[in-house]
């Protein structure tokens, strides 16, 4: 989750809502990657699409079983929905987002029982310093 943590950081410095995200197999860190959407101008580049495609890119697969996503935000429906798709087994987030998030606080597609795939979900690793990290985004914004 650090590391997700970092892509956070970096992804604020680059004037991204600071969300970072890494995917990791057996260990082994596959695929890093922050909030793209102001840089790509696309609303689809949120750090989990971006390490998702990067991830199946490395792995040569779409299919990314035996993974673990690890996300500094609680994914939004988009985002929990391309997991799904992507049949990645395990979540771990930091922070819950009230206002978006679909693991969780508005719903919880990743354990939905009538999709196909169901991912196992962990939150609040670090949850206090993504929680600062954005906030203090926000307020800065203001």
């Amino acid at each position: 989750m650090a590391r997700a943590l970092e892509q956070a950081r970096a992804a604020a410095a680059n004037g991204e809502v600071p969300v970072g995200a890494v995917l990791v197999r057996d260990r082994q860190l596959l695929a890093e990657g922050h909030n793209l959407t102001v840089t790509a101008g696309d609303p689809t580049a949120h750090a989990e699409i971006v390490v998702l495609r990067k991830g199946g890119v490395v792995m040569g697969d779409w299919r990314l079983t035996e993974t673990t996503l690890y996300v500094t935000l609680e994914p939004c429906a988009m985002c929990a929905g391309a997991v799904v798709l992507a049949r990645v087994p395990q979540v771990v987030y930091a922070t819950p987002d009230p206002k978006a998030g679909m693991v969780g606080s508005l719903g919880n597609l990743l354990q939905e029982p009538r999709l196909n795939h169901r991912a196992t979900v962990r939150h609040g690793v670090l949850a206090e310093a993504a929680s600062r990290l954005l906030k203090a985004f926000f307020e800065e914004r203001r």
